[in-house]
């Protein structure tokens, strides 16, 4: 079985908690004496076996790291482990998943070989949003339920308003549109790639 590690909790000296996306759900398991094996660390794809345990969770055991190719890279590991916390708070309360979330993990990890980290978690947050049924594009103001043109402010989860509605990140219209129909932040300047990722750190 793989699966991505999303989060790790310890319980007692070295023993650890870990939730593990898999292509159907979200694996709770044991882990025991942590220090006298390979290190489980949030982001990591491994391979791995469960111990099924009557009492209690099923131990984790038969561990093997699956390595991606810009793991020792710094910048790139911390957005990514930043980017696993989130998902983590926005799935630990769901046990079925539907595969689209360790499949999206899975092109991630591609995309980050050769491309801007930022650009590749927030193509990845628009298709959450879209296959979660969560993206307006009718670019309809969540708090006065008015059509807003040209420049649209959008909050934490790409919600839509009036500048004069809430406080966000300014976008032109065009470009969201482009965005919205390509699944592909290329139109954005470097600004507005950081202002999309702001967003995104506030939650999914």
């Amino acid at each position: 079985m793989q699966g991505f590690i999303l989060h790790t909790q310890k319980v007692k000296d070295e023993d650890l908690i870990v939730y593990i996306l898999s292509p159907k759900m979200l694996v709770k398991t044991y882990r025991f004496y942590g220090l006298r094996h390979s290190s489980i660390l949030n982001g990591y794809k491994i391979d791995f076996a469960l111990e099924e345990n009557p009492s209690f969770l099923p131990r984790l055991k038969d561990v093997l790291h699956l390595n991606f190719s810009w793991i020792m890279q710094r910048e790139k590991m911390f957005i990514w482990q930043e980017f696993i916390r989130l998902l983590y708070q926005h799935l630990k309360d769901t046990e079925i998943l539907e595969k689209f979330y360790f499949l999206l993990l899975e092109e991630c990890v591609k995309r980050f070989e050769k491309q801007n980290p930022k650009r590749v978690i927030i193509d990845a947050y628009l298709k959450i949003l879209e296959f979660e049924g969560r993206l307006h594009q009718d670019f309809i103001c969540f708090s006065c339920d008015e059509k807003i043109q040209n420049h649209i402010t959008l909050i934490r989860a790409f919600l839509p308003s009036h500048n004069h509605c809430a406080l966000g990140y300014n976008f032109e219209e065009k470009k969201l549109k482009d965005f919205y129909d390509n699944k592909n932040c290329g139109i954005f300047n470097d600004e507005e790639i950081q202002n999309l990722y702001n967003l995104i750190k506030e939650g999914l």
